[in-house]
């Protein structure tokens, strides 16, 4: 009988751990404007106990600082530009884009190893806006290359077998609640006495801006409806927890809670400043450190690799993205993004972060900050923001930053001193040295990672008659067109 026993001890010793349930928290437009990251205007107790219960990365950036890039490049573990999916909204008309040879979606890389594979709001009986509905849906995937529907099971765990893990994408609409315009602005404040209860909408005196966004009403209004979207998010984020504990699968999941670049605005989304790349990561779950903090330098694509090494799963030899919580992992040096064309505004930005820099490769320096851009100038607050410019009512600092008619073709920031980077220390003769290898190291990884650049003409076309074609508004379409003429015509002057 003790034989017996002991053999089923070592049995039981030498059987594998069951593999965890993995669930991501993706959030739309939403900067780290958390309490857990120094957000004092508003409170977030939820993320604040995933932070307090889990591992907190203050130094985490996007490679890319828009939606569809940014997935595409979360997706795979690659940079955007090293499998041609940089340029936002393509390759899903006439052109069409493939991935290169060896690189697969996350979700087929689960599929293989037993995982059942979903992606929705995480709660039944509210959507990817936090709203009520009895018909739950798949979320948001916006991926820039061909790829098939099959590789997600359904819009949630539950219809999985049982005991099987699953890989979950929680989709929230984040900073995209707070809408464009007055009347948005007022309805979500509406929702946030009504349906959440949180009491009045935040107050817009306690909105700090950044020193580039003039104190205007408007645009204090739009920032407090951020900050509510964020409330949102919290209670959105609370819930799923609490779901998870009441099924019995927290301790069995490793929760992965970040967004999908900054905050929509001027100098924010679309832009390589702290205001665009710079996102919340916090991890809980099995083997995550309770209440630690990291503040090395990690990229959004480390999130697939750091998942399916949690979940037993061979990382792909080609994948970029790192394990940054393996035993030997290294932590990076610098950290890099890249910005193209948003919409029909064509553009490349490319930039290089170490420890105490920021470098900026503006490689179109004679086309402005704010170019023409359908998107963008829709939202009222990019509207107030060029009133203002118009009628010289903005300090020198915003007219520098918002309204210069060209760009530096390099930018140099201390961004741990300078937080808004408003400080261009490229010309600046003692960081000469800085500057030289910073420019250096950008070429590298540009060379390395086979960037292609801006599209050829012909595939600007097609892209942007694509996009034509998924605009409804006819306004919209006029005024996409228009722009898309201008950028053909600067293209062919060399501008």
């Amino acid at each position: 009988m003790k034989v017996l026993f002991a053999i089923l001890c070592a049995l039981a010793i030498a059987a594998p751990a069951k593999p965890p349930n993995i669930l991501w928290i993706v959030v739309d437009d939403m900067s780290a404007n958390f309490s857990c990251y120094g957000e004092q205007a508003i409170q977030t107790p939820a993320v604040d106990r995933l932070a307090e219960e889990g591992l907190l990365f203050s130094r985490a950036y996007a490679t890319s600082p828009v939606c569809s890039t940014f997935r595409s490049a979360m997706i795979t573990g690659m940079y955007q530009n090293s499998i041609g999916a940089h340029h936002h909204r393509s390759g899903r008309g006439e052109h069409r884009i493939q991935l290169p040879e060896g690189i697969r979606p996350l979700p087929e890389l689960f599929q293989a190893a037993g995982y059942f594979t979903c992606i929705g709001s995480g709660l039944p009986r509210h959507d990817h806006r936090s709203m009520p509905t009895t018909k739950p849906k798949r979320g948001k995937t916006d991926y820039n290359f061909d790829w098939d529907a099959k590789i997600y099971d359904s819009h949630d765990w539950a219809e999985r077998k049982k005991d099987q893990p699953f890989f979950m994408q929680v989709q929230l609409h984040g900073g995209k609640l707070r809408g464009a315009s007055l009347k948005t602005y007022e309805a979500l404040g509406k929702r946030i006495k009504t349906q959440w209860r949180f009491g009045p909408p935040s107050p817009q005196q306690k909105v700090t801006l950044p020193p580039y966004y003039p104190g205007d009403p408007i645009l204090l209004k739009d920032w407090a409806s951020y900050l509510d979207s964020v409330r949102v998010t919290d209670w959105h984020v609370g819930h799923v927890m609490k779901r998870l504990r009441k099924e019995g699968i927290l301790e069995d999941t490793l929760v992965v809670f970040f967004t999908d670049h900054g905050i929509s605005h001027a100098r924010g989304k679309q832009f390589l400043y702290d205001e665009g790349t710079h996102i919340p990561l916090i991890l809980r779950g099995p083997g995550i450190p309770t209440g630690k903090k990291r503040k090395d330098l990690v990229e959004h694509i480390d999130v697939a690799a750091l998942s399916l090494a949690a979940a037993g799963i061979a990382i792909p030899a080609k994948m970029e993205g790192d394990d940054i919580l393996a035993a030997d992992y290294q932590p990076k040096q610098a950290v890099f993004a890249a910005r193209d064309r948003c919409g029909e505004a064509a553009d490349r930005i490319r930039s290089v972060r170490t420890d105490r820099y920021l470098y900026v490769k503006n490689f179109y320096p004679q086309r402005p900050h704010l170019m023409p851009s359908n998107y963008k100038d829709g939202k009222q607050i990019i509207q107030r923001l060029r009133e203002l410019h118009a009628a010289g009512k903005l300090d020198p600092l915003a007219e520098k930053l918002l309204f210069s008619p060209t760009r530096p073709a390099e930018e140099l920031y201390r961004y741990r001193d300078d937080p808004w980077q408003v400080k261009n220390l490229a010309d600046d003769p003692t960081c000469a040295k800085v500057l030289k290898r910073l420019r250096g190291r950008l070429e590298e990884w540009i060379e390395e990672t086979g960037d292609p650049g801006p599209e050829t003409p012909e595939v600007y076309v097609l892209e942007i008659e694509d996009q034509m074609k998924a605009t409804r508004n006819p306004a919209a379409r006029a005024n996409y067109r228009k722009n898309a003429e201008g950028y053909k015509r600067w293209a062919s002057e060399g501008k």
